[in-house]
């Protein structure tokens, strides 16, 4: 499989989220031929909704590494989500990832979707 190398990355990590990402690779069972997939999908409040998981890369995909988290995302999809910052909220009220994405237009209240 030969993938696409990007000497960029598209997105960035805040500390919190690098800190959960690497507590979630040191799990027992997690597959290490994996990368983080960070894209897009139609769908949402907003139209366009966030994808991020850890997936086996495509021949196609753009790969690149943010502090020791190797990463994956369809070429395609960096128009929507360069200079995006991604970060952990482990409150009690607010938990899980959010989004910060420059491109977007318009943002749902829950923050998991987007318009440009």
């Amino acid at each position: 499989m030969s993938a696409t190398k990007n000497l960029t990355t598209p997105v960035s990590f805040t500390d919190g989220a690098i800190v959960e990402l690497h507590r979630l690779m040191s799990e027992p069972n997690f597959d290490q031929q994996q990368r983080l997939r960070v894209g897009v999908k139609g769908g949402g409040c907003s139209g366009m909704t966030y994808v991020l998981g850890f997936d086996a890369p495509k021949a196609d995909d753009l790969l690149f590494n943010f502090e020791g988290i190797p990463c994956c995302m369809e070429p395609p999809h960096q128009l929507y989500l360069y200079g995006m910052t991604i970060d952990w909220q482990g409150g009690l009220n607010s938990r899980g990832f959010t989004f910060t994405n420059p491109n977007a237009s318009n943002t749902c209240g829950c923050g998991t979707s987007f318009s440009v």
